[in-house]
């Protein structure tokens, strides 16, 4: 048939089945290629249809009637003369979009990329994303310059070494994904060297010196008697509920959201074990519970009793949890005079452990280090069992430490009497 007007006009819905929609497709004798699409829907669009190379290409040209006869004639014939030249269409419009990609797109198609990135790493992307890049979301990725980069970090630099480094290593990470995922119309990368190097090729990235601080020794008993007898303003018992998450995190080097996010079908008292699924190496982490813990949850377990909530830390917000301990941890620091973060507990318990010759394979797996590239730990299997007598010995020191626990009594022997000849023959 010759497409025209009267033509399109009087084609025929075609019938789809349920959640299916169905289409119908009709050639001009007068332009190969030329064609128009017919959906269940009732929509009806032209296309051109031909062979480039080996594949055959579908093109829409454009809907009817936003787009006449005539028009999308005429586009058809500039995109026929095209594929006539050599030019694949389709790889053409790919290429063009991706010129223009913005780095909002990027990011967006990032994380779906991403799949097994956690939560709090995505809320942190975000965050670097709104802190550093607010004003680049919708520039097309192309134009971010080396340039534009050397400044925008030592801008963020002003307010914070550290995050400027974290929001340039999200872009890098993000120009490297660019250059897998966007090419041109003959299938090579747009980005052919990664911006973000100019920082290392320059030496500006900053120098972060790795935390060291920790709750120390004669710090213990301040900070213990005052994680105890904080109280609630109102009768709440969230400062109950983070005493005893503090504790835990003391006591088991454990990260800050892997204990807030522990529910109660992870916690086996019988078997005295906690288990720990969503980790930042992504390896599931069972750990024994000493003594302590194991009293510790018993009590947690007896005064949550009434609640319906499934974690262990339950709180008022939309995760479930308590996400916000900074008030009642500031109640703890003014009356201790002991400054703490909620990582300096994990780096206590791990240097209590290594004070205590803790062998370096089970501080590992008590910590849930990943040991890839140490070729004797792929031989060891330790069991969880095999963890708890060095996590008793943790907890004991750290009790004794603290006072709670007291330290085993010097008992001096007399001393023996010499050997003498006279005294072997009486």
């Amino acid at each position: 048939m010759k497409i025209t007007k009267l033509v399109v006009d009087k084609l025929p819905i075609p019938v789809g089945q349920v959640k299916k929609t169905a289409q119908k497709r009709y050639y001009d004798d007068m332009l190969k290629g030329f064609g128009v699409r017919v959906t269940s829907g009732g929509t009806k669009a032209f296309f051109v249809e031909k062979l480039v190379g080996n594949k055959l290409r579908r093109i829409t040209v454009g809907r009817y009637p936003e787009l006449t006869v005539e028009q999308a004639r005429k586009e058809a014939q500039k995109v026929l003369g095209k594929i006539a030249t050599g030019i694949d269409p389709i790889a053409e419009r790919k290429e063009k979009r991706a010129k223009s990609v913005t780095l909002k797109e990027v990011f967006t198609d990032y994380l779906l990329a991403r799949k097994a990135l956690k939560q709090t790493t995505i809320n942190d992307y975000h965050r670097l994303m709104k802190e550093t890049f607010s004003d680049w979301q919708n520039k097309p990725i192309l134009e971010i310059t080396k340039d534009m980069i050397a400044k925008r970090h030592a801008l963020r630099g002003e307010a914070s070494h550290a995050r400027a480094n974290s929001s340039m290593r999200l872009l890098r990470a993000l120009f490297n994904f660019a250059a897998g995922q966007y090419e041109d119309a003959q299938g090579r990368s747009l980005i052919l060297e990664n911006p973000v190097k100019r920082l290392s090729h320059t030496r500006a990235w900053y120098r972060i010196e790795r935390k060291q601080t920790i709750i120390r020794p004669h710090e213990l008993p301040k900070w213990y008697k005052a994680v105890q007898e904080v109280k609630d303003q109102r009768s709440t018992g969230k400062s109950a509920i983070l005493r005893d998450y503090f504790l835990l995190l003391l006591f088991t080097g454990l990260r800050r959201e892997e204990a807030l996010q522990l529910t109660w079908d992870r916690v086996d008292l019988e078997a005295k074990t906690i288990t720990i699924t969503d980790t930042k190496n992504h390896q599931t982490h069972i750990l024994p519970l000493s003594d302590f813990l194991l009293d510790l949850f018993k009590a947690r377990k007896a005064e949550s009793i009434s609640s319906t909530s499934p974690f262990v830390f339950p709180g008022d917000g939309k995760t479930g949890y308590n996400v916000e301990p900074r008030k009642v941890m500031n109640k703890i620091i003014n009356e201790s005079g002991v400054t703490f973060t909620l990582h300096d507990l994990r780096r206590t318990f791990v240097t209590i452990a290594e004070s205590l010759d803790i062998p370096a394979y089970a501080l590992k797996r008590l910590l849930n280090h990943k040991m890839n590239y140490d070729v004797t730990a792929g031989y060891i299997i330790m069991d969880v069992e095999r963890l708890r007598v060095p996590m008793q010995r943790i907890t004991d020191h750290l009790l004794k430490l603290m006072g709670v626990k007291k330290s085993a009594e010097v008992i001096e022997f007399p001393k023996q009497l010499e050997h003498t000849p006279e005294l072997e023959a009486v």
